[in-house]
């Protein structure tokens, strides 16, 4: 569909001869149609919001020469769309840096609204097709989105149902005449269709099918819930009669979870099958609870074939399997092989960790390296290690069959070690779980309430709840940081050396913040070891007192009782505390001296920072491809620091920060669902205001500069900027109550802003998973 035009016969009154000389051997050429600028013509064009695409020729080269050459057939066609195309001749006139950073030796320039607007490597604009394709993609940001995973591609389909239809492109690569082809269609129907483009990978995965059986069933119900048995639910009606069935099972206390996952695998298979939920609430249901799954396959009298997987990956192998079968064998042998594979996978399960929502509603695996602990063994088992760490879970709980994979890992890293790794079935073992002791030893925790639980037991000492992130990593640090004594008695100065130096290998990666206690006289004590208590885990805390106390305190300026807080974004300069005499108090001035100014926000580490109750100035960027990019996104960090220096008491209310969407990929579907498709990055967002739920996005086209963005927020502060969404009214919450972690946070908090022993309430996390089911995220 690419537009074709005879410029010499649209154009024939006008021919422009230009010569252009730059050092280094260039010799005259014709260009006719490239404009050449001086400096106050393209001042002029400018400031006079001209869209034009500049090449600022410094030094005289083949490479420059043939780019020229290209440059001057794309004025042409780019003249039609509104954009003028030139060079500025860097010999005869200077024009700021462009002229001058050598950096920018081998970059052209695209200019729109009086500002720099995006520059592209010569590597990328080669040759006309390849600069109106990209030039032209620039301009249309919002008309065509590049669509990087089949997650952008459902918000696409979501955002523009009932608005418009969707044009969707395939083209092997950037820059090609089928991507210029694309752009070009896009401009003249940009306004009527939404246009994605993808160049293969996950998306083209996510659409691949049998086209006409996919085309067929794309109008079919993504998921039929059902209340009876699978043997007796009916084939599926025409057109759908020659199409597998896929059953899955729901339970009443998992059904949110249930109906995420069976829709996550009706996405995978969406177009060549059919995903039916079966609710076992209903009498009516009679399969065996040992199953998680069954299938119809579309030949005739087929019966249904029940199977118990690991998770959704081998539903879907299977079903494939399955297919590829049925090209190659008749129906007999068909049948033969499916007993063959299911026993054979039945094998294969005795040596496999099974876990996955559904198949965990009935079976946990029995793993060397965790210790399963019973009413009989409990005392018997905390009294042998120094610490104990144990699970307490629900089998038909979903959360808890998610998380129990990861708790295996956890625990092989412990594998002869003091720690002991171990799990209580509160479906068996009521009592214990009640913290009701079945003879009079008494039992060192609280009742459990709230699934998965996780606590850190020691031989006389209260329980510790683990209320952290439900992830290998983070109960791993947990874990090994909690091993150290908390607080450290420090006496000596090669103590306190080691202190700082010394750590939990191989924690040592993460960089534990440290806080340090300095007392003269035992006044205070108390409430640093309480507070000490309480950020055990999280924390290294140390303990000084006497003359040792006295020199530090000396050598930094410091009036005692002190605490010296060092974060882990800054751990060669303390900020020091003075020492508070309420518990609550000191361990708010500790939290708020560890958080980062700017920080780079992650699943693990957003509750921190929601919980201030400030605005969010959000940076969002992509994950980088080469050296050049990850220099991009430290420049762009450094303006957002800059932003904090400059702005000082104005930017308080404010919580500047970043997300690296390659490091915490949930964040582009938040992203997304703020202006309905995704925005170009990077992008910089203002949202969370405590005034409203307005979202402001800060302009595209202008440069991220911390001038710019203090003047920004100037304006939305003034009223003069018009929001660019709105959040949600339920701002994503999490998907039950017991998942609600900054209201559980709340909750937790007593009088004294610690847990109290006698009223806590676990952490439940399936907000951080990304695994075959969907991700959610509360941001």
């Amino acid at each position: 569909m690419t537009q074709q035009h005879n410029w010499t016969e649209m154009w024939p009154c006008l021919v422009v001869f230009l010569v252009i000389t730059v050092s280094g051997g260039c010799t005259g050429k014709d260009t006719s149609n490239l404009i050449e600028y001086k400096y106050a013509a393209f001042s002029e064009s400018l400031h006079a919001g001209k869209t034009m695409f500049i090449f600022f020729a410094r030094h005289g080269s083949p490479t420059i020469s043939l780019f020229l050459k290209e440059l001057e057939k794309s004025s042409d066609a780019l003249k039609d769309y509104g954009v003028l195309v030139g060079m500025v001749n860097c010999n005869k006139v200077v024009v700021g840096t462009y002229c001058t950073d050598e950096r920018l030796l081998h970059r052209a320039f695209l200019f729109r609204g009086g500002d720099e607007f995006m520059k592209f490597s010569l590597d990328t604009v080669f040759d006309v097709n390849s600069i109106v394709s990209e030039v032209l993609f620039a301009l249309l940001h919002e008309e065509v989105k590049y669509v990087h995973t089949g997650s952008d591609l459902m918000i696409m389909e979501k955002t523009a149902k009932g608005k418009k239809d969707i044009v969707l492109g395939y083209i092997l690569s950037l820059g090609t005449p089928e991507h210029r082809s694309l752009m070009e269609t896009a401009y003249a129907y940009g306004s009527t269709y939404q246009f994605a483009l993808i160049t293969g990978g996950p998306v083209l995965k996510y659409l691949s099918t049998e086209s006409s059986h996919r085309s067929q069933l794309m109008d079919a119900p993504l998921v039929t819930e059902v209340y009876e048995d699978p043997s007796t639910v009916l084939p599926p009606p025409v057109p759908y009669q020659h199409t597998p069935q896929v059953f899955l099972f729901s339970h009443p206390e998992t059904a949110h979870l249930d109906m995420d996952t069976a829709t996550s695998l009706a996405l995978k298979l969406r177009g060549s099958a059919l995903v039916v939920l079966v609710h076992r609430e209903s009498p009516v249901v009679k399969s065996s609870q040992d199953y998680n799954v069954a299938f119809r396959f579309p030949e005739k009298g087929s019966a249904v074939k029940y199977l118990t997987l690991r998770g959704l990956n081998d539903v879907f192998d299977i079903f494939t399997n399955q297919e590829k079968e049925e090209d190659d064998e008749n129906v007999e042998e068909e049948e033969e092989e499916e007993e063959d594979y299911e026993e054979a996978h039945y094998d294969q399960l005795d040596d496999e960790i099974a876990r996955s929502v559904y198949q965990s509603q009935g079976f946990i695996p029995e793993v060397d390296s965790i210790t399963e602990l019973t009413p009989e063994n409990f005392h018997g088992a905390v009294a042998k290690r120094s610490l104990t760490v144990v699970l307490f879970h629900f089998q038909w709980d979903a959360v808890s069959s998610l998380f129990f994979e990861s708790y295996i890992e956890v625990a092989e890293q412990f594998v002869d070690s003091e720690v002991q790794m171990s799990v209580v079935n509160c479906e068996e073992w009521t009592l214990l779980c009640a913290a009701q002791s079945e003879n009079s030893q008494p039992i060192p925790f609280q009742p459990i309430t709230s699934f998965p639980c996780i606590l850190l037991l020691r031989p006389g000492e209260p329980a510790q709840v683990y209320r952290d992130m439900l992830d290998t990593e983070a109960l791993y640090r947990f874990i090994v940081l909690s091993q150290k004594p908390s607080p450290l008695k420090v006496s000596t100065e090669e103590e306190v050396i080691s202190f700082f130096q010394e750590l939990p290998h191989p924690v040592a990666k993460y960089n534990p913040e440290r806080v340090f206690g300095l007392f003269k006289t035992h006044a205070g004590i108390s409430v640093f070891t309480e507070a000490a208590k309480s950020l055990r885990g999280k924390v290294l805390t140390g303990l000084v007192t006497g003359e040792l106390a006295d020199k530090w305190a000396a050598d930094h300026s410091a009036d005692l009782p002190a605490l010296f807080v060092f974060p882990s974004w800054r751990m060669h300069t303390a900020t020091v505390l003075p020492m508070s005499t309420s518990l609550k108090e000191l361990l708010s001035h500790i939290n708020t001296a560890l958080l980062h100014p700017m920080p780079e926000l992650t699943v693990e580490n957003l509750p921190s920072f929601l919980s201030l109750g400030k605005a969010l100035l959000l940076l969002f960027v992509e994950e980088e491809e080469d050296d050049a990019g990850r220099r991009q996104t430290q420049v762009l960090v450094e303006e957002m620091k800059a932003v904090v220096e400059l702005g000082q008491r104005k930017i308080e209310k404010y919580l500047p920060s970043w997300i690296h969407l390659g490091r915490t990929p949930a964040a582009m579907s938040v992203l997304g669902s703020y202006f309905g498709s995704m925005p170009h990055l990077p992008a910089l967002v203002l949202t969370h205001l405590p005034s409203g739920p307005e979202i402001y996005q800060y302009p595209p086209n202008v440069p991220i500069a911390a001038s710019s963005i203090l003047s920004w927020l100037q304006r939305i502060e003034d009223g003069n900027e018009t929001p660019a969404g709105l959040l949600g009214g339920d701002s994503w919450p999490p998907a039950f109550e017991f998942l609600d972690f900054l209201k559980l946070m709340d909750m937790e908090e007593g009088d004294e802003g610690i847990v109290d022993e006698e009223d806590f309430l676990s952490f439940s996390s399936a907000e951080i998973y990304d695994d075959d089911s969907s991700v959610h995220t509360e941001l």
